[in-house]
């Protein structure tokens, strides 16, 4: 079955642009003007077929980008790639600590968009097996159930942050660099950008950290990537 993206985009010759474009990939697009109208879109999709994807513009009238993605952040796990007219970097974290799993730069070309959520799409269908329960102190992983505990209470990630825990404890005291992690948990090789890694990694501490300013489990090792601590 083909897979439902949904299009969040004020200019409607870009997001017309973007759908013909999608579609010609193979895929089935749903299109939204304005942050009140994806969520109402994606209210819909819950209740008949759920989204596989969510691309969103920064700049919307009204509610902006930022504050849609972390709506639907919060409803969902679906995969996210906001997509903004500046390069400033402060957009580009902002739009991950929204909660976003990537992001595009205007104007880009449709073959990179449909890499990237190819890679997503890949990511989010992984079932790939390994060991049933990881443990590390207080920390609990489960890959197979999709679980993490801390000190026995179940810490609620997004897809890309268990993703990349998963990673991180499957080589448990192995550095990894951020173009492993780009390459292994996100499928990114030459377009990647650090950034991605650095963002969930500061977002997966808040939650599997009881001090995330003096990390037990996910180590930064300087110069050369991130490690967890066996």
């Amino acid at each position: 079955m083909a897979s439902h993206i949904l299009i969040v985009e004020d200019d409607e010759r870009i997001r017309a642009s973007m759908g013909l474009a999608l579609e010609d990939e193979g895929y089935d697009v749903v299109e939204a003007g304005s942050g009140e109208e994806a969520l109402e879109r994606f209210a819909q999709s819950l209740a008949f077929e759920p989204l596989d994807l969510v691309i969103i513009d920064i700049m919307l009238p009204g509610m902006d980008g930022f504050e849609c993605c972390r709506e639907v952040r919060r409803q969902s796990v679906v995969p996210i790639i906001m997509v903004t007219a500046r390069t400033d970097t402060h957009d580009i974290v902002a739009g991950l600590e929204a909660g976003a799993d990537d992001y595009v730069t205007k104007p880009f070309e449709p073959k990179e968009l449909a890499a990237r959520i190819r890679a997503l799409l890949r990511r989010a269908r992984s079932t790939e097996g390994g060991p049933s329960t990881l443990t590390f102190g207080d920390l609990e992983i489960m890959p197979e159930a999709g679980v993490v505990r801390l000190a026995g209470d179940e810490v609620h990630l997004t897809r890309t942050e268990f993703l990349l825990l998963c990673e991180l404890a499957s080589n448990h005291g192995k550095v990894l660099s951020r173009e492993q992690l780009l390459e292994r948990v996100w499928s990114y090789d030459y377009f990647g950008d650090g950034r991605l890694v650095d963002v969930h990694v500061r977002r997966l501490r808040t939650k599997v950290e009881p001090d995330p300013a003096n990390p037990r489990y996910v180590l930064t090792v300087r110069g050369l990537g991130y490690k967890l601590a066996p």
